[in-house]
């Protein structure tokens, strides 16, 4: 299907002028999206020009076309999973009617982003049965249209009717997006609290009905509602996968963790205290150790940031001990130490000084033989064993090992 489309695409290149970008938006348009295929299919070379393949995601990002790793990763809703949908659709329209009322929105103030937003989408009214088949209808015919006009071949006179048509056609899905937002609000309410702020939810949720939109076919006979809110649900639970956490958990991994939540609310519920590690895995028919893993990944990091507060004037930060770090008494003894050796050493010549330094690792942490001091002074390694038996010998004076004798606990 897809190639059948780049073909369509690609007919009298010449006479439509058009770019391997424009092609290829053209080609999203159509699809609803590409995938790294098709990109690689305009531009063969982009595979080894990091700079042209993202130029192109840049221009399909602008263009508003999605891309996705490949034609499988959204599968299309089956015909159970629409069914299944059907038994809650009312509700779920009752449920956005109620959620956004013109009255109930008429004081808002005008930076409450939210309110606002709610206010604008409660304006258009919900649509019946007849118009959502009514604007799929213009929709297709849009399509069909774009499709045509992109093979080329067609007269001023069609080019202008082809053109109408596919103006009408966007209107139509402006129509159908705009009529059924409310429904995008619905949902996402209902997956607030997890990580993903309420608006960011929204806007998630409004991409996958505007993909509901691209993809609806009239002729399966389920309402627009219906299958809208399989994508919307898709768009925003992929979002909270993805954005939901601070350190990424894979798809599959978050739904086994739903899934472990939910059995644990259940489990809790009926047993009237939190089940254990080997209750829970009989009931997800996994290993305890998979158990152990999952409660382990679903834990949320922290921010050492995190107020303590309503006054904002501690963090948690400041009351969790980091074990690697000195105690205060320690590290302020160390100090006064290292004030103490540095005055001590100054008071030797400087080249004894330096080959105490070299011994004992004192500027760098590093110890270094005789040898290795020698090649460094320009000096035998029985000089360098002289030189440092006199430093030490000067260091042994009654009147230094007295300043030094508390540190060393005598």
């Amino acid at each position: 299907m897809a190639n059948s489309k780049i073909n369509d695409i690609e007919e009298d290149d010449d006479v439509i002028g058009y770019s391997a970008i424009a092609r290829l938006i053209e080609l999203g348009r159509q699809k609803s999206y590409v995938t790294y295929d098709d990109i690689l299919h305009f531009f063969p070379e982009a595979e080894q020009d990091l700079g042209q393949l993202e130029e192109a995601f840049a221009t399909l990002m602008s263009a508003g076309v999605p891309y996705l790793e490949d034609d499988e990763t959204v599968p299309e809703p089956s015909e159970d999973e629409l069914l299944k949908d059907d038994d809650r659709d009312s509700f779920d329209e009752e449920d956005a009617e109620a959620d956004v009322e013109i009255d109930d929105l008429r004081h808002i103030d005008t930076d409450d982003t939210i309110g606002l937003y709610l206010k604008e989408v409660s304006r258009v009214p919900l649509l019946t049965a007849d118009e959502e088949v009514d604007l799929a209808q213009r929709i297709e015919r849009g399509r069909m249209a774009r499709e045509e006009l992109a093979k080329g071949n067609v007269s001023n006179g069609r080019r202008s009717e082809l053109r109408a048509l596919i103006e009408d056609g966007w209107a139509a899905r402006e129509h159908l997006v705009t009529a059924n937002s409310r429904l995008v609000i619905s949902v996402a309410k209902k997956y607030m609290g997890r990580g993903v702020p309420f608006l960011d939810l929204i806007q998630e949720g409004n991409i996958g009905l505007i993909r509901a939109t691209k993809k609806f076919d009239y002729r399966r006979g389920h309402k627009f509602s219906t299958y809208a809110t399989w994508w919307i649900r898709q768009a925003v639970t992929r979002a909270i996968a993805d954005q939901g956490r601070t350190i990424r958990v894979p798809v599959h991994m978050g739904d086994q963790i739903n899934k472990l939540l939910r059995i644990q609310h259940q489990l809790t519920q009926k047993l009237g205290r939190d089940p254990s590690i080997d209750e829970l895995a009989d009931a997800l028919d996994v290993t305890p150790k998979k158990v152990e893993n999952m409660i382990k990944v679903s834990r949320r990091p922290l921010s050492l940031e995190t107020p303590t507060d309503n006054e904002d004037d501690s963090v948690l930060g400041d009351f969790i001990e980091d074990d690697e770090i000195p105690a205060p008494d320690e590290s302020a003894t160390y100090n006064l130490l290292k004030e103490h050796l540095s005055v001590i050493l100054n008071s030797l010549p400087p080249r004894e000084v330096r080959i105490l330094q070299l011994r004992y690792g004192l500027l760098d942490g590093q110890a270094y033989t005789l040898e290795e001091v020698g090649r460094k002074m320009g000096v035998t390694r029985e000089r360098v064993r002289q030189i440092e038996a006199q430093a030490l010998s000067r260091l042994r004076h009654p009147t230094i090992r007295r300043k030094l004798r508390d540190y060393l606990g005598e």
